[in-house]
């Protein structure tokens, strides 16, 4: 109840502090610069190009606050020792360079990289493009996008009693174990076997991404002129000649979109492997580790340039998305 409340107040206090915030300036602005008078034309241009950078400037001072001061800051650690006192120069990162556990990191994210968008994309395109064509196709895009709404770490631990694990003679509780056993198999502790734990790990973000993926592809095929459809059907297409030749290229600018927002969301993967096996047993990507030297290790140094590193992966792939998306809506 109390988080409720609290909640409640947060939206109150923020929602109407920018109401009111928008109404002061607005009527200073007028103040200032009168639609009245000998220089109404000059005050009305005036007061036009000014009044959108008020309603920008709580965004950006925000952004600066929350992004570009701690970017700032973060290149002003990974440059000194573990207490930010002592200047050492590159010394942070010559020693991520010949670090096992940061290499370890490294070649996990690249597996994150190209398994995880890969198969959340195609999976929801599979699904959007099913799901247009059942009559309760509603509900089931409902229950695909569900996990969208549970947190990483909610998320995880369900996974987690999935692939939970008890000594043989006991009831499984873990479904994957219960379906090995009943096939006359034996149970494993899934989560503790190299390579294979990753991959195990990798299937809770694909669960959670291709709800994202489906809808945002569900409403490119939905922006089809349907004259193309009807004109390849009319040609003699297969449907899957009509989908794959004639719908996928089509909406091929969207599927990279996908593709490259989830690729961002996977290198700054942490909730789950922090949550399921906290980067034990060859499961360490960058955002855990980072995470590790910070908090457990209390060097702030070697954390923020892990973390600029991290930044500079994201870095391209953001711009490569921000370009794309003003090109596509000239």
């Amino acid at each position: 109840m109390e988080q409720f409340f609290g909640a409640a107040t947060t939206i109150v206090i923020g929602v109407g502090g920018c109401l009111l915030y928008f109404f002061l300036t607005n009527l200073l602005l007028d103040r200032i610069f009168p639609a009245s008078g000998p220089d109404i034309s000059r005050n009305i241009n005036r007061a036009n190009a000014i009044r959108p950078w008020l309603f920008l400037f709580p965004a950006l001072v925000l952004l600066a606050l929350y992004l570009v001061y701690p970017l700032f800051w973060s290149v002003y650690l990974s440059v000194m020792d573990a207490n930010g006192r002592e200047f050492v120069g590159l010394y942070n990162y010559q020693w991520m360079v010949s670090d096992p556990k940061f290499l370890e990191s490294m070649r996990n994210n690249i597996l994150w990289l190209i398994v995880v968008p890969a198969f959340s994309t195609f999976f929801g395109l599979v699904a959007a493009a099913l799901t247009d064509r059942i009559r309760w196709g509603n509900f089931a895009k409902a229950m695909i996008f569900m996990p969208m709404a549970i947190s990483f770490v909610g998320a995880s631990v369900i996974w987690k009693f999935v692939y939970d694990f008890r000594p043989e003679g006991q009831n499984q509780i873990g479904l994957l174990n219960a379906i090995v056993e009943a096939f006359g198999g034996t149970p494993e502790t899934w989560l503790t076997h190299e390579i294979v734990n990753s991959f195990l790990l990798m299937v809770v973000l694909i669960w959670i991404q291709t709800g994202f993926a489906m809808v945002i592809l569900s409403a490119a095929l939905r922006g089809i002129p349907e004259e193309t459809v009807e004109a390849a059907i009319l040609d003699g297409a297969s449907p899957l000649q009509l989908f794959f030749k004639i719908k996928v290229p089509q909406i091929w600018g969207t599927i990279l979109v996908v593709w490259t927002t989830i690729t961002i969301t996977v290198l700054k993967v942490f909730d789950i492997v922090l949550a399921m096996t906290n980067g034990q047993w060859g499961t360490q990507v960058l955002g855990n580790y980072m995470y590790d030297w910070l908090v457990r290790g209390q060097d702030s140094g070697r954390a923020s340039a892990i973390a600029i590193v991290i930044m500079l992966l994201v870095l391209p792939i953001m711009i490569w998305n921000i370009r794309n998306a003003r090109r596509e809506m000239r």
